[in-house]
């Protein structure tokens, strides 16, 4: 995917390329403000916002949305579409790339006809399980030593999966054997309210509440839904959080870790090891350097 820009031009960070991918190709890019072009291109696109929420005009594929484009936002830019984007403030996306080809391959393996897998443009998409897919991504462009190239295919193959579920409704079940899952209404309001307050100590009641279901139902509902337990997921929005503000602004490591809603520093840290396998002070000393 190549981006023309009427202000200064969008710099990659870290890349895929010479890393013998076969069926998605990654870049991790810092965009300046202002207006970004995109032209059409042969391959479907994914760009996933990382960093701090930014105000962002955009338009692709003959629909315009002003919004606030927050950590975790994602926008589907399928084959042959263009588009722009204006954003008030500077923003960092990971941008995914990938054939057609590798959609009907897997849609096929599915038992889905390929020809009948439309992408359509989507902007500010919430998907927790496209994210996950952006994050493992993310992660091995970052990593010293690359994985071996099927991890990539493997994530390419969940990506493809994920996509194929999204554009024809949900995964294909046997007669009788659906699971139950939030509707599209709680699921958003579940998961803007979890993002509004992550610095705050969230309770299962609390979000079983706002859902309008019991704790019990929630639970299963949500993991359905998201593919994660809901403890997993808003670890995973804090730690996001708190990696922005790690890589955006001047505040120290404590007073991060109380805006996305650790216990402390050292619980912080510890968390971000596990997820990310890196600490606070080593995303801090490498965005120093940007």
């Amino acid at each position: 995917m190549s981006l023309s820009s009427i202000q200064p031009s969008p710099q990659i960070l870290l890349t895929s390329a010479g890393r013998a991918w076969n069926v998605l190709s990654a870049d991790f890019i810092h965009i300046p403000r202002g207006r970004v072009h995109v032209p059409g291109s042969d391959t479907h696109r994914l760009a996933v916002h990382f960093g701090p929420p930014v105000n962002a005009d955009c338009q692709c594929g003959g629909r315009r949305m002003r919004r606030v484009q927050k950590p975790g936002d994602i926008d589907i830019i399928p084959a042959g579409v263009d588009g722009s984007w204006e954003d008030d403030a500077d923003c960092r996306i990971l941008r995914l790339s990938f054939s057609r080809s590798l959609l009907d391959r897997v849609a096929a393996d599915l038992g889905r006809h390929g020809d009948r897998v439309e992408l359509q443009p989507q902007l500010q998409l919430r998907d927790t399980r496209l994210e996950a897919i952006g994050w493992a991504i993310k992660a091995d462009l970052e990593a010293d030593t690359p994985s071996d190239p099927l991890y990539i295919d493997l994530l390419a193959n969940a990506l493809a999966v994920r996509l194929i579920e999204t554009a024809t409704g949900g995964p294909q079940r046997p007669e009788g054997r659906s699971e139950p899952k939030l509707s599209a209404r709680q699921l958003r309001v579940l998961t803007e309210f979890i993002e509004t307050h992550l610095d705050k100590r969230l309770h299962l009641a609390d979000l079983a509440a706002v859902a309008g279901l019991s704790a019990t139902r929630l639970k299963t509902l949500f993991r359905n839904s998201t593919g994660l337990p809901v403890h997993q997921y808003v670890i995973r929005r804090r730690v996001e959080h708190a990696r922005a503000l790690m890589t955006t602004t001047m505040m120290p490591a404590s007073e991060i870790a109380v805006a996305a809603g650790f216990a402390h520093q050292s619980h912080m840290a510890s968390t971000m090891r596990r997820l990310l396998g890196e600490t606070p002070g080593e995303i801090m000393r490498r965005a120093a350097e940007i």
